[in-house]
């Protein structure tokens, strides 16, 4: 197999995460999310960029999940990272992320998934990438009132299919 000098690998994936930031774009100029859909945003912690306050960081020390849905404020997005404000068991905090640093992207209304993986460690190999979309089904019931969730709680998925990089990536 010929050596890929083009890197379709990081092309779709940085693809797939300008699907984030445009969304988050558009909810950040009208100020609301349209219609019933939320968001479901898995981070890693400790990644490069990401700020959140050392409260936050001791209680998710490698990753957490925030829902945009009712409570956020002062969502600001730039091409690298969006910044935003909620609220946890009601304490107002600000949080600044990377989109390299989000590992999964869900809105729940539309059962629309996508998951990328992360390196965990500085030093590792931060070209790799597995996209997964998710067709729609009936998505499992979430308590919409709160933006306070336990970072290992994870959506329910059902059915799908998996779209991997493996055969794009560049091989040694």
């Amino acid at each position: 197999m010929a050596q890929d000098h083009i890197r379709y690998d990081i092309l779709a994936q940085d693809a797939l995460r300008g699907v984030i930031r445009k969304v988050l774009s558009e909810v950040a100029a009208t100020g609301h999310l349209p219609g019933e859909h939320h968001f479901f945003i898995t981070f890693l912690t400790g990644a490069p960029g990401v700020r959140i306050s050392q409260h936050l960081k001791a209680k998710y020390a490698e990753q957490m999940t925030i829902v945009i849905q009712h409570q956020f404020w002062d969502l600001k997005v730039t091409e690298s990272q969006f910044e935003i404000g909620l609220s946890f068991s009601d304490t107002p905090e600000r949080l600044v992320i990377p989109f390299n640093a989000i590992r999964g992207f869900y809105d729940p209304a539309v059962n629309f998934e996508l998951e990328f993986d992360v390196a965990a460690i500085e030093g590792e190999d931060e070209t790799s990438a597995e996209i997964t979309a998710y067709p729609a089904t009936a998505p499992e019931k979430l308590d919409a009132g709160s933006d306070d969730r336990d970072a290992d709680a994870e959506p329910k998925k059902e059915g799908g299919s998996v779209v991997s990089l493996d055969a794009f990536r560049k091989k040694n």
